[in-house]
């Protein structure tokens, strides 16, 4: 089996045709599953939150049997994953994806989580202490990426759960939690 580093890449990786939009309908959404499911594994395992059309990442290239995909098929992946919820396009020209590894509803519930075990119910915290303070520190919060971050958050406070308060910079930003 073919390793990226330490993650594992799935035996579809080394059949070049995967590397080309399949024409036949049934064997183009079996490729795009497999193609959604591999963009979710590497990017949880890499922590990765953003894929930039215009860059090189290194999934969408094989060189060991000289395989790239095509703007055309990496277009149709991405935005397959858009239309699943796990991903959402940062601009209107569509260069830079988003990837949501979790929903923004299970990253909340996530938050939830890790206040609870941290008995943080009706502490304050500054969003940058949630991404990399000490106690998100080996959690699936640490190093979280912004945006995604402010969307469960907000999504907490529409229900109640916490209060978003704005400080003098975007480092200052807090959140009180009420659970």
């Amino acid at each position: 089996m073919q390793k990226m580093g330490e993650f594992k890449l799935p035996n579809f990786f080394n059949y070049p045709p995967y590397f080309t939009l399949q024409p036949v309908r049934e064997t183009r959404e079996k490729q795009i599953q497999l193609w959604k499911e591999l963009i979710i594994d590497f990017c949880r395992t890499q922590k990765i939150f953003v894929i930039g059309l215009e860059e090189d990442f290194p999934l969408f290239s094989n060189p060991a049997i000289e395989r790239s995909l095509s703007h055309e098929a990496t277009m149709a992946f991405l935005s397959a994953l858009v239309s699943d919820s796990r991903a959402e396009w940062m601009d209107k020209g569509h260069r830079k994806c988003l990837v949501l590894w979790h929903r923004i509803q299970d990253w909340a519930d996530l938050i939830v989580n890790f206040v609870k075990e941290y008995g943080l119910e009706d502490s304050v915290m500054t969003v940058e202490e949630i991404r990399s303070g000490t106690e998100s520190r080996g959690t699936e919060l640490q190093g979280m990426d912004r945006t995604v971050l402010m969307q469960a958050l907000k999504l907490l406070e529409h229900k109640g759960k916490l209060a978003i308060f704005k400080g003098s910079s975007a480092d200052d930003e807090g959140v009180k939690f009420s659970l």
